[in-house]
């Protein structure tokens, strides 16, 4: 469990730069002269780069030490802010978010086989969904403080403190954590193998696409929710503040939520009742003047899906394909994270209604059901299943 607590700190830090240009969004968009659009493209960046590196990363995790991915891709994160920091113009911006995005694919894909590796057959879904947490509870601490840091002192100054943020996990990293060495995955010749089974890779490509229709839904909520807010009256900082609260609550829903899910069963119905359960009551937040109530109840829905969703590439998957079937299931979470705020951000736009990337919020989740459907269907009736 002390280890399991050291990734959690390691792997917050990555939420919390993750948030960082949602945060500063109105003085980064006066500064570069950028638009929604080319906000959420920012947004969006983070993740793109996951889309390529993920299933390599996967790949090499096969052959080499989880430690140093972990190394790397932290000093990649930090790097990536201090791009950022010195940027005049959008793509300069969007040379430091790639820098950091491909230092968070490399830290992401190895965390979730650390963890794996640790816990798989001795509740997984309680590990996983403790991992999880670490997510929110990063992108809420930068909701809650980096719009009032930039205001005291500047958006570039936040992104700095990120690169900081990262630099200390990597002490923490590098001075605590001790991790048994990699065993290979070999196939009957002897070799590391790169080939994946055509039943794991339908079943881990379904597990990813739930996956990152859960995770999009998520980020287009705490990125663009509290602009809808603050359309309707509310200051930038009461808003982002407000998102929060449900963020904040799932750092308890998440971990009790996984444990429940674990220990009651029925992970399947579980997940579906509480992704539409989330989709229903975002798809209120246009209509009804209770933003408190629905981000509390949004914070405790979000709790039960995550563990049993993360374990599904462990029922998926052979212990020896473990390394590229995480690679694999991560490159479809980091297209859809990738596209869903930057598709929320010119639907903004066009629209010109801020109700529209809620609305999309919302639809993202509705869409988590039908492909953890068809995973249950070919994981009970392809041999193997």
């Amino acid at each position: 469990m002390f280890l399991l607590g050291v990734i959690f700190s390691i792997r917050m830090t990555v939420g919390f730069q993750f948030q960082s240009v949602a945060s500063v969004s109105p003085p980064l968009m006066d500064d570069l002269d950028i638009g929604h659009g080319e906000v959420g493209t920012l947004i969006g960046l983070f993740m793109l780069p996951g889309v390529v590196i993920a299933l390599p990363a996967g790949m090499l995790l096969q052959r080499f030490d989880d430690k140093l991915f972990l190394g790397f891709g932290l000093l990649l994160l930090a790097a990536g802010g201090v791009v950022f920091a010195l940027a005049s113009g959008f793509p300069l911006a969007v040379a430091g978010r790639i820098v950091r995005g491909v230092g968070a694919v490399t830290m992401i894909v190895t965390i979730t086989k650390v963890v794996t590796d640790q816990f798989a057959g001795k509740e997984i879904g309680t590990a996983l969904a403790i991992m999880a947490t670490s997510w929110p509870l990063g992108i809420a601490a930068g909701l809650v403080s980096q719009d009032s840091i930039a205001g005291a002192t500047s958006w570039q100054f936040v992104m700095l403190l990120t690169s900081g943020v990262n630099l200390a996990a990597l002490v923490l990293l590098i001075t605590v954590v001790r991790l048994a060495p990699p065993t290979a995955a070999v196939t009957e010749s002897g070799k590391p193998g790169f080939m994946i089974p055509s039943r794991e890779l339908l079943l881990v490509c379904l597990a990813g696409i739930a996956w990152g229709f859960f995770n999009a839904g998520f980020a287009i909520h705490f990125s663009f929710t509290p602009d809808l807010l603050s359309e309707n009256g509310m200051s930038s900082t009461e808003a982002k503040a407000l998102v929060s609260v449900g963020v904040w609550i799932t750092m308890l829903s998440i971990p009790f939520g996984g444990y429940f899910v674990e220990k009651v069963g029925r992970s399947n119905a579980m997940i579906a009742i509480f992704s539409l359960l989330v989709a229903a009551t975002l798809g209120l937040f246009p209509y009804l003047s209770i933003p408190l109530a629905l981000s509390v109840v949004i914070g405790l829905a979000l709790g039960p899906p995550p563990g049993p969703l993360l374990a599904l590439p462990s029922q998926a998957l052979s212990v020896e394909n473990r390394g590229i079937g995480l690679g694999i299931f991560y490159t479809w979470f980091y297209a859809f994270m990738a596209l869903g705020p930057t598709v929320a951000g010119f639907g903004r736009d066009i629209t010109d209604s801020a109700d529209t990337p809620v609305l999309m919020s919302a639809l993202a989740f509705v869409l988590v059901v039908p492909f953890l459907g068809a995973f249950r269907f070919f994981h009970a009736r392809t041999p193997g299943g």
